[in-house]
């Protein structure tokens, strides 16, 4: 497949769900054709972002991976809600956030065939630029098997010492993977840490390249995941530093 871009944290609110949704925007106002998958079934939320209900989709990526429907009955074209001048296309593939739904998958881990041969189709029938996928915290089976398949894998992680231990074990278990290109991202960074210190920090500690650093911001917490940053900031400095990582994607 062309690009399939994992966006994964060690832990739970390091804000992987946010910044994903925010890059979906940013790739598709350049004209790509992007899909934007929910694979974190513990704690769905990407659909939010764009303002879905749940009455608005009859169809989930968990249904799919249950064998109850096609993957393309899932995608949910939000295009429109970007705005009048959008040139390019957005696709959300959700995932349930029902209760009895979440349980289900947690005891019933999906296929890692199945979900290949969905994003395949997606591609091909969508003719996407690049798929990206959001995934459950930590590690564990499912997680390792949707990054192996990842042609990028972008690592969110707060800047607190727990989180930089654990980043550098999924780093390191990335690279067993052997995934071609992995990009950390430092979020939520308080105002008193230097920003050209704390990016140092990300490239001495995991050799990754080049990191990125998304300082704390009052405007985004404000936003409570209801709709993408950048759509309502767009001359924001946060703005311009994650279009730096969709420019690196």
């Amino acid at each position: 497949m062309n690009s399939i871009v994992t966006i994964h944290s060690f832990r739970r609110g390091a804000g992987k769900s946010s910044l994903i949704a925010n890059l979906a925007v940013l790739l598709t106002l350049q004209g790509r054709r992007v899909a934007l998958i929910d694979t974190d079934f513990q704690s769905p939320g990407c659909h939010l972002f764009f303002g879905l209900s749940d009455d608005e989709f009859t169809h989930t990526l968990n249904d799919y991976l249950w064998g109850k429907c096609d993957i393309l009955t899932t995608v949910q074209d939000v295009t429109s809600r970007l705005g009048p001048e959008t040139s390019g296309k957005l696709f959300v593939i959700p995932a349930s956030d029902k209760i009895s739904d979440i349980m289900h998958i947690i005891h019933t881990p999906p296929n890692i065939e199945q979900y290949m041969s969905g994003l395949e189709k997606l591609e091909k029938e969508l003719k996407l630029d690049i798929l990206l996928v959001d995934t459950s915290a930590g590690l564990n089976e499912d997680t390792l098997q949707a990054i192996a398949v990842s042609s990028v894998v972008v690592l969110v992680l707060h800047p607190d010492k727990h989180d930089f231990q654990g980043t550098a074990v999924t780093v390191d278990m990335i690279r067993r993977l052997q995934v071609p290109a992995i990009h950390l991202v430092l979020n939520n960074v308080p105002d008193a840490l230097d920003v050209e210190d704390a990016r140092l920090q990300l490239e001495q500690t995991y050799h990754c390249g080049r990191g990125i650093v998304l300082p704390h911001t009052e405007e985004l917490l404000a936003l409570s995941s209801g709709q993408p940053f950048v759509l309502c900031y767009p001359e924001h400095p946060l703005t311009a530093q994650i279009k730096e990582l969709a420019e690196q994607l």
